[in-house]
């Protein structure tokens, strides 16, 4: 008897006519976050996902924890597969969820009858199976509403599947049924998390980071590189486009009002990400912003950014407070790296009062004696690309 992963869809059922456009991309994403754990068969049959190792060096463990970080899956199913036989269920589970079973003090049996040409349906398994462990486990009792095990047992076309409790899936659509989008990747908090909340809504991701040496170290670019290697589990593979932004803020300090600065700097991000974007056929902008978090973060200086491109901003976190967004950064592993003690590029130039509530025409004409077109191709023409690989 072998074990399989199966991989409960969501939200993926409720889709129309399209829906095998969504199971496909998630059998696709699936099959790469597996390709070097082994070799795993990957379809789907009834809004199940299947997943099974096709020889003895299957990492079936590292699989498992993998499928978890899957978008698309709302819940994850490590199985015993068995004989279509309620001696061999009865024994697969004994074996199989034995150590839940030692830990449970309640449970409850639920089957599912896909092969209908099973002698006993469901009600009739559920409650032969029951019995047999209320009597063989007399430390457990039968308990419909709040159990602290289910004995789930599918019976399907080919084999039936024995697992306990499902670990709960990343949830969401998988990556790539929504399209491409630039995301505004920062040392902080904030951006990562913006970033996983998108994918999570199944657009493919295109990182930029704008790095400003000497102003700040090399140690700040690659604590980035290090969020964007804890998102590729959710991600799949990214591209870190790393803008050469040192020239433009030594040039906004020059020439520009002091209490403009950041956001200037900030219109320039948002010019720079949207020419990486026509570059790479994104059709939108993802931003950590926050608002009310910091000056360049009030209503009126978001407006005063966003006006430079006509791509769409998704500012995921736009209505969260900081606890909520820790909370999720704690979850997707990226908090302990966030707060590291590398600064980036803006906090260089900091200015000592900048201006809350910028005006659009103010922000024009302290840009009028720049080549804003010409430095955006600059940096945009000198992009490093940093290429992450799932490990």
């Amino acid at each position: 008897m072998r074990e399989i992963i199966l991989l409960k869809l969501g939200e993926l059922v409720l889709k129309g006519l399209n829906r095998h456009r969504f199971e496909e991309q998630l059998m696709a994403n699936a099959k790469r976050r597996l390709k070097p754990l082994g070799a795993f068969k990957v379809y789907t049959r009834q809004s199940i996902t299947y997943v099974e190792p096709q020889s003895d060096d299957c990492d079936t463990a590292a699989a498992f924890a993998a499928m978890q970080k899957v978008f698309g899956a709302a819940d994850v199913c490590l199985c015993r597969e068995c004989e279509k036989d309620q001696d061999a269920m009865l024994a697969a589970i004994k074996e199989f969820l034995a150590d839940q079973i030692a830990a449970a003090r309640t449970f409850k049996v639920e089957c599912k009858r896909s092969d209908k040409t099973f002698p006993l349906n469901s009600i009739q398994l559920a409650q032969y199976l029951g019995g047999e462990l209320d009597e063989a486990y007399p430390h457990m009792r039968a308990e419909m509403h709040h159990p602290d095990l289910i004995v789930n047992v599918e019976v399907r076309e080919t084999a039936a599947y024995i697992h306990g409790n499902p670990a709960p899936g990343a949830g969401g659509l998988p990556v790539g049924v929504g399209g491409r989008a630039v995301s505004l990747l920062s040392g902080g908090i904030d951006s990562p998390v913006a970033s996983w909340m998108m994918a999570k809504r199944g657009l493919s991701l295109e990182m930029v980071h704008f790095f400003s040496y000497p102003y700040t170290s090399p140690e700040a670019k690659e604590k980035v590189l290090d969020l964007a290697r804890i998102l590729t589990p959710y991600t799949g593979r990214l591209v870190v486009h790393v803008v050469p932004f040192t020239a433009i803020q030594e040039e906004l300090r020059r020439s520009c009002p002091e209490e403009l600065f950041t956001i200037l700097m900030r219109r320039f991000m948002m010019r720079i990400a949207a020419e990486v974007a026509h570059r790479t056929g994104s059709g939108c902008l993802i931003t950590g912003e926050s608002l009310g978090q910091v000056a360049s973060q009030t209503m009126e200086a978001m407006r005063c950014t966003g006006v430079v491109t006509d791509l769409h901003i998704f500012s995921p976190v736009v209505g969260m407070d900081k606890e909520e967004i820790v909370r999720i950064s704690r979850k997707i592993g990226a908090f302990e790296t966030s707060i590291l003690p590398y600064e980036d590029c803006c906090t260089v130039f900091t200015p000592k009062h900048p201006r809350l509530k910028p005006t659009r025409a103010e922000c024009e004409r302290a840009e009028e004696k720049l080549d804003v077109e010409g430095m955006v191709k600059t940096a945009a023409d000198n992009i490093e690309r940093v290429f992450i690989a799932m490990e």
